[in-house]
């Protein structure tokens, strides 16, 4: 898929949400009818005022559709959605809640909420290509997120997973987020926390389903995109803040975690 952001209704277009899973992230709102699915062998289901996140790692089994189910459905890229993140601890914590909790019952003022989100996307998606369309989504998308994130708050609050492990992992990110710039190897994790390497890698596997140095590039990234976009700084700077070895290896960087060169970055900023 070449295009970062697609949206769909079940009702209007010929393709249903598990067409696209595996290749974006799919974020749906559930209008009526009713969609099945098994998570880990346990069933599933989505109804009328239901906000569904199919993370584009997590695997899903026997879907299945009713005829009228209706349903807006948004699907955003990893990239895409990797360079317009405006929050890393709290998109780590949705991550975590929406991996074992997919589906989400929208109470009536959340409903109107995230139902004007996606009315955003969609009147914005299909307009005439503009100057700053992609900033424009960009933006659509955090404000997405600050809205799902409050909204889960509420549940992701008082399920805070208090079991060791769980409080190693969140050590961790809190590390990382205040070493990526100079530290991006887990080894150097392992050691500043007094943990093996190998455990980071198995506890954030177990709990995320990814590894402990997709965390890691993630929050790089992160950083990186802060410091691109502000024009006043050199590539020379920015591979001296992040300490790079050159500006080969901070290409390199970019390339694997957004698919963009710093010059193709900064241009998609006009």
């Amino acid at each position: 898929m070449n295009q970062p952001y697609l949206i769909y209704n079940t009702l209007l277009d010929t393709f249903k949400p598990d067409v696209f899973h595996g290749d974006y992230h799919v974020h749906l709102l559930c209008k009526s009818g009713r969609m099945d699915f098994t998570l880990s062998g346990k069933p599933q289901a989505v109804q009328t005022g239901d906000l569904l996140i199919w993370q584009m790692t997590t695997e899903f089994d026997d879907i299945t559709y009713s005829e009228d189910f209706d349903a807006e459905y948004l699907m955003v890229s990893s990239p895409f959605l990797m360079q317009y993140n405006p929050e890393q601890v709290w998109a780590t914590k949705g991550y975590m809640y929406i991996k074992a909790n997919p589906v989400f019952h929208l109470e009536a003022d959340e409903w109107d909420v995230i139902e004007t989100d996606f009315l955003q996307f969609r009147q914005r998606i299909g307009a005439h290509k503009q100057l700053f369309s992609e900033e424009i989504i960009g933006s659509l998308v955090r404000i997405l997120l600050y809205d799902m994130w409050n909204i889960y708050s509420r549940e992701i609050e008082k399920s805070q997973i208090d079991d060791i492990t769980s409080r190693h992992f969140m050590r961790f990110l809190m590390a990382v987020q205040e070493y990526c710039r100079e530290n991006r190897e887990v080894a150097w994790y392992g050691a500043h926390l007094g943990l093996a390497p190998k455990y980071l890698s198995e506890i954030s596997k177990n709990i995320t389903g990814r590894p402990a140095s997709h965390w890691i590039e993630s929050y790089a990234a992160q950083e990186l995109v802060k410091l691109l976009s502000d024009r006043s700084l050199t590539l020379t700077q920015i591979v001296d803040q992040m300490h790079f070895s050159s500006q080969a290896m901070l290409t390199r960087y970019l390339k694997r975690t957004l698919g963009k060169t710093p010059s193709q970055f900064r241009k998609s900023l006009k």
